[in-house]
């Protein structure tokens, strides 16, 4: 198995725990613009909001999109960003054995200003891939690429930490190994997708997370 140089981290339903918020904001727009899609807020998790709207959003007009867009930001502008339990100090304890640390996000460089002013992220983490960074987000593996080119490192030598689908299928196209999250999927679900399947930071020991990742180092 390749030795694991770096880990790469999602945020929402990763590093902190904002997916129910995020499911009430697209419920709530779904509904407003008759979307007409079941589960609509669980199908776009993981996507970027250019990717949404330009999937779901292209036949509104300018001024109905422009209105999406504001609600959102002013949506995002008064979330709270609760941490996902011992998701920090699992990193600070990767960067202890001298592993690098990224975090690869859909969220926009806006309100990365609010998390790293209440998280510390952009202290915490090597590199951060926010939406702007990219063309095509998740489940194009374009973020994870850019993050393992940032860093340095070889694609094979990584692994992510995905909740969402499309993140997962985004670091697997990267040639990455994935470990999913059951924290915004159901264990089950997860389980046809990636070869590892956690329901959290905190049912695992970081001695275990160890043997997971097999560090070799």
């Amino acid at each position: 198995m390749p030795k694991t140089t770096c880990v790469l981290f999602d945020m929402d339903g990763v590093m902190i725990d904002t997916e129910p918020q995020y499911d009430v904001f697209w419920k709530h727009t779904a509904d407003k613009y008759n979307i007409g899609i079941p589960d609509f807020e669980k199908i776009i998790k993981g996507t970027t909001l250019p990717n949404i709207l330009k999937k779901y959003f292209s036949e509104y007009s300018k001024n109905e999109i422009d209105g999406i867009i504001e609600s959102l930001d002013d949506f995002e502008a008064k979330m709270n960003f609760p941490e996902m339990p011992e998701a920090i100090n699992f990193v600070k304890h990767l960067k202890s054995k001298n592993i690098k640390v990224g975090l690869v996000t859909r969220s926009s460089k806006t309100k990365m200003v609010g998390v790293n002013k209440s998280k510390q992220f952009d202290k915490l983490f090597d590199v951060i891939v926010a939406s702007e960074d990219v063309v095509h987000g998740k489940p194009d593996p374009e973020c994870f690429l850019l993050a393992a080119k940032k860093l340095n490192v070889d694609p094979k030598n990584c692994v992510v930490f995905e909740d969402s689908f499309a993140g997962i299928e985004a670091g697997q196209s990267a040639g990455m190994r994935v470990v999913a999250l059951a924290t915004t999927n159901t264990m089950d679900k997860l389980e046809k997708k990636a070869s590892f399947v956690i329901t959290g930071f905190n049912a695992i020991s970081f001695s275990g997370m160890d043997a997971l990742l097999q560090y070799n180092v």
